[in-house]
């Protein structure tokens, strides 16, 4: 057991070793999803201008990108991306995460009650995309799209466009544009409504996409069509972005987003003459195992530590609830306190998503009270205390499970309770609870997918990039279930195998020794 403690141990500092995290007197830290091509993409090289993403060895490009190079130098700073998810690229700003968000986001309304806006640096055009064999192929207008189930982006403006698509039916909104392709590619939806660089992007990279234009199109705001850079209210730096924003003007921003249309990743996997399914997955495999492998890693990595440390946790929890009550009356009353907070964090960490979780205590510190955590020791910890709260329970149960008489003998030799619960029940319990412990570890390992938030580069967020680098969704998502399979398996017969060492003719627990005394008697 120590041996396996400091082998984990040992692979978390190597695995925080790699982690770079920038100094803001630096770098210029920009905030985006780095897969919303022409906007912002993920690479593998720094060709064509691009920039390193925190935290990774891949980069992000695309319009973007070189807009915030642009600002990055005007400052006299190195931008860096900082990869995040859409809905929290505003968390992350006002938690000091990151200096700014460059990922063509709107400066809607409700969006400047919580961050200011510099000035736009591209105006976008709303169109539809749908499949070019599809029923709304030909449509020519926004009366064409009666009974089409549209849908767009959560927590946009495009969103908000369906209305205008008279009897359109408005499907519930996704979290970004790779959902939407693949939603379409499916038959899941009809259409969904896009930006025209993405419409581009995505009719470019898959031959079953068609752009839809109109003469007439949608009625759109000011500060909906604009993009503009989003940075914290009381940064004193705007003047300076909106002095380098005026340096670019309308027609270098036009040369700017077609030199990065020209530019974006290409997908070959989709086109008429395409390999088959499994040629396109080993294709994948081959050109992107490290990924795969390094998300994997983390993957472990985190679900190992959290499952051994909420173990920890729960087996405490579980000592001292069971702990007999102090015969001083202030230490009773301290020790009913503190039995009541340990009562409401079980109840609010067994009673809350893990993903709600990660964002409040990785934002939610940062913005409440400055303290800024490394996004995988706080995905460790998110992990362990959420695993600790599941385990106290699970390690209680295991307790009252142990004969009382075990507990009055141990009291009659003269035994503490905590000599008891070390030398007589623990081993008990930690042989009765592995089963238990075991299906935590194997939700853990599935469960670090929601970790993606705080944009931890676990497996999920690995493949998930990948599937908006190749455009190849179900066979990067196959891999990925294939992967995940592989680990739990493995997980679940080893998990049996150290079962079995334990069940040994010299360990009988209390209830089998009741019948082995029934038997002799």
């Amino acid at each position: 057991m120590k041996k396996l403690f400091i082998t984990i141990f040992s692979a978390l500092l190597v695995s925080l070793g790699t982690v770079n995290i920038a100094q803001a007197d630096d770098y210029l830290r920009i905030g985006m999803e780095a897969a919303y091509a022409p906007f912002n993409w993920t690479q593998d090289t720094a060709e064509n201008g691009a920039v390193k993403i925190e935290g990774t060895n891949q980069y992000a490009n695309g319009y973007d990108v070189q807009i915030a190079k642009k600002i990055a130098e005007s400052m006299g700073k190195e931008p860096l991306v900082v990869k995040t998810s859409w809905n929290g690229l505003i968390p992350a700003l006002t938690s000091g995460k990151i200096d700014m968000i460059i990922a063509g986001m709107s400066p809607t309304a409700e969006r400047k009650k919580e961050i200011a806006f510099s000035q736009s640096y591209y105006t976008s055009e709303p169109v539809v995309l749908v499949k070019k064999d599809g029923a709304y192929a030909q449509a020519k207008s926004l009366k064409d799209f009666k009974d089409a189930k549209i849908t767009s982006q959560q927590g946009v403006y495009l969103y908000n466009l369906i209305s205008q698509l008279e009897g359109a039916q408005q499907e519930t909104a996704m979290g970004d544009f790779a959902q939407m392709r693949q939603a379409l590619e499916s038959g899941v939806i009809d259409g969904y409504i896009s930006e025209r660089p993405e419409a581009l992007t995505a009719e470019a990279a898959n031959s079953k996409f068609k752009m839809i234009q109109f003469d007439q199109g949608f009625k759109v705001g000011e500060e909906d069509a604009a993009i503009a850079i989003g940075m914290r209210k009381d940064d004193d730096r705007m003047a300076q972005v909106n002095a380098a924003i005026d340096k670019i003007s309308s027609d270098h921003q036009t040369a700017l987003m077609d030199k990065m249309i020209k530019n974006q990743p290409a997908d070959t996997g989709n086109q008429e003459s395409s390999p088959s399914f499994f040629q396109q997955v080993a294709t994948i495999l081959k050109n992107n195992w490290p990924q795969f492998l390094r998300g994997a890693g983390l993957t472990l990595l985190i679900s190992i530590t959290g499952t051994l440390v909420g173990l920890l946790i729960g087996l405490l929890i579980g000592v001292y609830r069971t702990a007999p009550q102090a015969n001083n009356k202030a230490l009773a009353v301290l020790q009913k306190l503190w039995g009541w907070f340990l009562n409401i964090y079980i109840e609010v960490f067994r009673g809350t998503p893990m993903i709600v979780q990660s964002m409040v205590i990785y934002y939610g510190s940062a913005q409440a009270f400055g303290i800024s955590i490394d996004r995988t020791w706080a995905a460790i910890f998110i992990v362990s205390i959420n695993t600790g709260a599941y385990m106290s329970e699970i390690v209680r149960g295991g307790i009252f499970a142990v004969d009382k008489g075990q507990f009055e003998a141990a009291r009659a030799l003269g035994m503490t309770h905590g000599q008891t619960m070390r030398k007589i029940v623990l081993p008990q319990v930690v042989r009765n609870i592995l089963p238990a412990t075991g299906n935590e570890f194997v939700i853990n390992i599935k469960d670090t997918s929601v970790l993606n938030v705080i944009s931890v580069v676990e497996l999920y967020f690995s493949g998930n990039t990948i599937a908006t680098q190749t455009y190849q969704y179900f066979q990067t998502f196959t891999i990925i279930a294939v992967i995940y399979f592989v680990l739990t398996f493995s997980v679940t017969q080893i998990l049996r195998y150290i079962e079995r060492r334990f069940d040994t003719d010299s360990y009988t627990t209390g209830a089998n020794q009741m019948q082995t005394k029934g038997i002799e008697s």
